[in-house]
């Protein structure tokens, strides 16, 4: 038993130091490690660019808004905000009322479709559980995946981090999309704010 539990605390010790080691250090050691392994990090990081190259414009307006309210629900939950992520997940229910599927072609209609009832349902739960961020995350780590698939195929108005989480959810990982190259993890929050490493950085638009 002892020995059991002796070697899930060094694989815990090894889990929280390669999340760690994902994050640049600061401190101006030359060979310091976990600089190295951060700057490997950030190099690996791929360019990708949106599935779609005839996005109509109204369609693209209406999408940034869906990934703008995503984005503020991502840094209320970074900054442990509960309730502002309640806020979040409301605008963007409101904002997904908005999307036109008109004037999309058959094939964007059909990939947007495939992910917005999970969104929907995702902006619900957050929006409803402003005194409950653990489930405010569990609905984030789904909806991020649904958020995802829209940016990769319609881009999301602007340049954003594909970050991934190697702990959340008893270390199965988690990913997040973010405005910024700096790791703020939504997951943790203070408790372990730069733990996270860049996979992808997604251009705005095919164009």
């Amino acid at each position: 038993m002892k020995r059991i539990i002796i070697g899930a605390l060094a694989m815990a010790t090894i889990t929280f130091a390669a999340c760690n080691s994902s994050h640049p250090s600061h401190e101006g050691h030359e060979h310091d490690s976990s600089a190295i392994a951060g700057e490997a990090v950030q190099q690996e990081a791929a360019a990708v660019k949106p599935q779609f190259t005839n996005v109509d414009p109204a369609t693209a307006a209406s999408l940034k808004l869906v990934v703008d309210h995503y984005l503020h629900i991502k840094n209320a939950l970074a900054g442990d905000n509960a309730s502002e992520a309640a806020n979040g997940g409301k605008g963007m229910a409101a904002a997904m009322e908005k999307v036109d599927k008109a004037v999309m072609t058959s094939e964007q209609q059909q990939l947007y479709t495939e992910n917005e009832d999970d969104l929907k349902e995702h902006a619900g739960h957050i929006s409803k559980n402003g005194n409950n961020i653990e489930h405010q995350r569990e609905h984030f780590a789904q909806m991020s995946e649904d958020v995802y698939a829209l940016v990769k195929s319609f881009g999301g108005g602007q340049a954003l981090y594909h970050d991934h989480c190697p702990m959340y959810n008893n270390n199965k990982g988690a990913l997040w999309l973010s405005e910024s190259k700096e790791i703020k993890n939504p997951y943790f929050g203070s408790e372990m704010a730069t733990c996270g490493a860049v996979k992808e950085v997604m251009a705005p638009s095919a164009l």
